[in-house]
Parts: C-alpha cells; structure tokens; sequence
C-alpha cells in the first residue's frame, strides 16, 4: 500500500495494519498519531524510535504474536503470513535443521522463559541456528535488549511493506 494510502486509512485500520507489524499498543498508537507522513523515511523515524524501548508487558505482548522459529504460527494467534514469509530462508525439510532448531528453542525458553526471536528474513536455518547458540551465551539484561532489538527490526520490516 503506498504511503498516501495508509495516511489516509481510517484510525481503525491504520491501527490494525501497524498492530500486524508489533502488536504494542503504545507504538500503534504513536505510528498512527504520527500521520499524515511526508514520506516513508518519517514513518520509519518514528517507528523506530519508538520501538526502542518496550516495557516487560510490551515485550510480552510482542512475542506473543511470534511463533517459535522453525515453526508455523497459528492462525489468529500468530502474525502467520509474516512470520511464514520471513522464515522462508530455513527449510522445514531439512530434518537436521528442524530438529536443532526443535532442541534450541527449546533450551532458550528453559533459559530466558521466553520464546526465541530474531529477524529471520535474509537468513538460513544455520545462520539463525548459529545466533540462537550465541545468544544462549547472554546474561539476561544482554538478551532482553537483544530480543527488543529483534522485535525492532521485524516491526521496520513489517511496516516497510505496509508503507
């Protein structure tokens, strides 16, 4: 959708649109106050900034939306459209890659009690199977800011397409 367009969407469903790319309440609510944007590089200014920063329910509220990696997101639950484009760089097919991403996701969430998220598209299985090893290896104030920053970039992403 152009630019033009989403300024001119109803509050409604700008509201929804923004809230498919992170569903933060404060962040919708400051992309959609932020319009009529003179160009995408505005929308993605404010987008950004305010996406910073998320407090412990935002962050929970984010990931809620977000399967696990390597899995296919539930339909009203899940972001499923985006996360399955996103995630097309691992192939499901690949039983070694499913099955470490399986035992990962899996020591993560023992680990940091939340689910595993990084800006898949652009990377393959091994190279998200390669972060999620590293970042095992973070304290909990390193990952959380990790993880915010992941949920950064999804949302820039995200809203790069809806703009």
């Amino acid at each position: 959708m152009p630019l033009e367009e989403f300024n001119r969407l109803p509050d409604d469903e700008a509201r929804a649109r923004a809230a498919a790319c992170l569903d933060v309440t404060r962040w919708v609510e400051a992309v959609v106050a932020g319009r009529p944007y003179a160009d995408r590089v505005d929308v993605l200014a404010v987008a950004s900034e305010q996406a910073a920063h998320l407090d412990d329910d935002e962050l929970a509220a984010a990931l809620a939306r977000h399967p696990r990696i390597g899995e296919r997101g539930q339909v009203g639950l899940h972001d499923s459209a985006h996360s399955a484009h996103e995630q097309a760089g691992v192939d499901r097919a690949d039983l070694d890659v499913a099955e470490r991403l399986f035992e990962g996701n899996r020591a993560y969430e023992a680990r940091f009690d939340r689910v595993f998220l990084i800006r898949a598209a652009g990377r393959d299985g091994d190279e998200i199977l390669g972060e999620l090893q590293r970042r095992l290896g973070n304290d909990d104030a390193t990952e959380r800011a990790e993880t915010v920053e992941q949920l950064r970039q999804i949302a820039l992403l995200r809203l790069d397409q809806v703009v």
